[in-house]
């Protein structure tokens, strides 16, 4: 079987857009070129020193090398990016996931430069990016939230602020996710010393160390739904995916749809998605997360995220939506094409990051060189990659390699094929993650879809140590 068929692209009818600059490097620069070239619109990448000999540069019709290799001096110096778009005669940024992708001032300094931000407005990304914000604003809509605190100025606010959720509790950044800045504290003990600590990452990766606290699920499951808005008040979803398996809050496989869950609940997230999106009017293509409790089958919102997420394709795979051509329509002002009742997902789709760290080794990265690179192929089987023989993996980026997606008719079939891909994979040069990962799909918890999110850490990883040893 076969996946569904991406609904037929077609050159945007509203905004003209002639000229998008890519903010942002690997696979996703890769990725957002090819639907530049879909559309017919000219891609302009930005490089650092340190890629600017990569992939996406030679793809790209053009590329401006904008600084050195850290990321603050490079894709984070918004003066560089946007003096490299203006100076290409660009009408466009698409600013991918990371990075300045949900950064409002960013967005905001777009929009004030004459330049298309390819996202949510400016209020928006600043909205949803503030996750006390965002969590208020489910609230308002009527979607189930954690409890947890506003943003806490001291320590000593956040003691007070636990001990009335009760603990365990999470401490989470305000101006962003991916696990940056969050910890699970047991005792007040606990959050004293990962406060600071916690707030200095924060201010690292999102320039803003603001942080709050929020109730913690012991065996909780992470599922989220792909939303999608235009500039004419239409939003759709595009179903769930299940994030739940993940290490350090760090997703590491995903899937669509989520096993093992009641129709009725998942009908409810779904809608619930729609209904934040639609509470902040949202204009482009976004993710409502929800933390799902495996004991109680209660759901709440966790937080939105304001761009394309890492995992799309295999949204993609079930739906036949190409997700990044819908952000480039929308942006351009193009009404949605696709009504919910257009939506269906067919079939099964998981995906894998294939990063260069060492399970053995705790998961730490591992900059190095790649000897041999040998994608998987076959049917069912796609690769989102920048990766080639002769690669270079530095210490100043994430060490995300590729994403392999593996489509089918079941979920069985999907993850056959998943590890037969990873089994085919080749690279020399830098360890990776996919022997771990093709033991974790390969497991009978993994199989029988009773996971949870700290799944890894208590039995995924030990297992496959005792296994390797």
């Amino acid at each position: 079987m076969a996946s569904p068929a991406m609904v037929p692209t077609a050159p945007p009818t509203g905004v003209s857009l002639r000229r998008v600059l890519i903010a942002n490097r690997g696979e996703i620069a890769v990725r957002i070129i090819g639907a530049c070239r879909k559309l017919g619109i000219e891609a302009v990448v930005v490089t650092s020193t340190a890629d600017r000999n990569g992939l996406p540069a030679r793809l790209a019709d053009r590329a401006v090398c904008i600084g050195p290799g850290p990321a603050g001096q490079s894709y984070l110096a918004i003066p560089a990016v946007l003096s490299a778009a203006l100076g290409t005669g660009c009408d466009a940024v698409h600013p991918g996931y990371g990075f300045l992708s949900e950064n409002p001032e960013f967005a905001a300094a777009c929009v004030a430069a004459g330049l298309v931000f390819v996202g949510p407005r400016p209020e928006a990304v600043a909205q949803a990016g503030d996750k006390a914000r965002a969590r208020e604003l489910a609230r308002s809509a009527g979607i189930p939230v954690l409890s947890g605190s506003p943003v806490l100025a001291t320590a000593d606010a956040a003691a007070a602020a636990a001990a009335e959720i009760g603990y365990p509790v999470l401490v989470k950044a305000a101006a962003g996710g991916g696990g940056r800045g969050m910890s699970v504290v047991e005792n007040e003990a606990e959050l004293r010393a990962r406060w600071s600590p916690a707030a200095t990452e924060a201010q690292s990766a999102f320039g803003d160390g603001r942080l709050y606290v929020e109730q913690f699920i012991r065996r909780a499951r992470h599922i989220e739904v792909q939303v999608l808005g235009d500039k004419h008040g239409h939003v759709i979803h595009l179903g769930e995916r299940d994030c739940t398996l993940q290490r350090r809050h760090q997703k590491v496989v995903e899937e669509s749809p989520a096993p093992n869950i009641p129709e009725q609940i998942r009908e409810d997230i779904r809608r619930s998605g729609v209904a934040f999106a639609a509470a902040l009017g949202l204009d482009s293509a976004g993710t409502v997360e929800f933390i799902y409790d495996a004991d109680t089958q209660r759901f709440a919102f966790l937080e939105f995220n304001a761009r394309i997420q890492v995992e799309h394709p295999i949204t993609e795979l079930v739906t036949g939506v190409d997700l990044v051509v819908e952000q480039l329509r929308s942006a351009a002002g193009e009404p949605l094409r696709l009504r919910q009742d257009d939506i269906s997902l067919t079939g099964h789709a998981i995906e894998v990051r294939v990063t260069t760290e060492d399970p053995a080794r705790g998961f730490i990265p591992n900059p190095g060189t790649v000897q041999v690179w040998e994608p998987p192929v076959g049917e069912g089987i796609r690769v989102d990659s920048h990766c080639e023989p002769g690669y270079v993996v530095t210490p100043y980026y994430d060490s995300l390699l590729a994403k392999i997606a593996a489509y089918g008719p079941t979920r069985d079939r999907a993850t056959d094929r998943m590890t037969e891909a990873l089994s085919r994979l080749r690279v020399t040069g830098v360890p990776t993650t996919a022997d771990f990962a093709r033991f974790a799909l390969d497991h009978p918890d993994f199989r029988a879809g009773t996971v949870t999110t700290d799944w890894i850490a208590a039995h995924g990883l030990p297992d496959y140590l005792e296994k390797i040893s």
